[in-house]
């Protein structure tokens, strides 16, 4: 919940340490990504499960434990996403402030929002809200990296939407903890050579001498 490429507005809550250790059980009742889908079907904005989720759809099954789920979305189309929720609340993160019900000026300066079932507390979605031209998605960590959405999203058998193994391994590296190693460990025998190559032209502009770059 930190990107310290925003520039934050004013407001909102400072989590405590108490606070941000209460997240966990928080999230315990989060959607899986069949039931994402089931919700948002229909929608015509393309969107996708990121992170680990995704690398489970990619590699055919869960391979461990998950605290929460994301999904990426165009920042365009969120107001869409958001018709197919009355009756919960989206709140912002950034940098370990939460702003509540967040409105446009929020919605505007941040990229990450979690759905709140505002009954229980309960965050059931994690909504990224990606930078875009149009139909070509761009990366948030460097705008030079451009691909049409066709590229960016892969289905499942299911019929599940996910983000490209390649992409998702490209955020993880950032911050490269345990679990996004042990993911990294487990996803790159999957990858086809021509993911491994995009992966490492990527690492190598974004993270010079990164240690995944010895692993082609």
């Amino acid at each position: 919940m930190t990107d310290p490429g925003e520039q934050l507005p004013g407001g909102g809550v400072k989590l405590t340490a108490a606070e941000i250790e209460a997240l966990d059980a928080r999230w315990a009742f989060s959607w899986t990504p069949a039931e994402v889908a089931r919700r948002l079907a229909g929608v015509a904005a393309p969107w996708c499960v990121a992170a680990g989720w995704a690398l489970d759809l990619f590699r055919g099954g869960p391979t461990r434990p998950h605290g929460d789920i994301e999904i990426a979305i165009p920042a365009a189309s969120f107001p869409a996403v958001r018709e197919r929720f009355p009756g919960y609340v989206f709140d912002a993160v950034s940098s370990g402030r939460i702003w509540s019900g967040a409105g446009p000026e929020v919605l505007a300066a941040t990229h990450q929002t979690w759905l709140r079932d505002p009954a229980t507390g309960h965050y059931l979605l994690d909504v990224f809200r990606e930078p875009h031209d149009g139909a070509t998605w761009i990366c948030r960590h460097d705008e030079t990296i451009r691909l049409p959405y066709r590229e960016v999203i892969r289905i499942d058998p299911d019929g599940v939407p996910y983000l490209a193994p390649e992409l998702v391994l490209l955020f993880k590296a950032r911050h490269a903890r345990p679990k996004d190693q042990a993911d990294f460990e487990a996803t790159l025998p999957h990858l086809s050579p021509v993911q491994r190559a995009a992966l490492a032209g990527w690492l190598a502009r974004l993270y010079p001498g990164h240690r995944w770059l010895a692993r082609r």
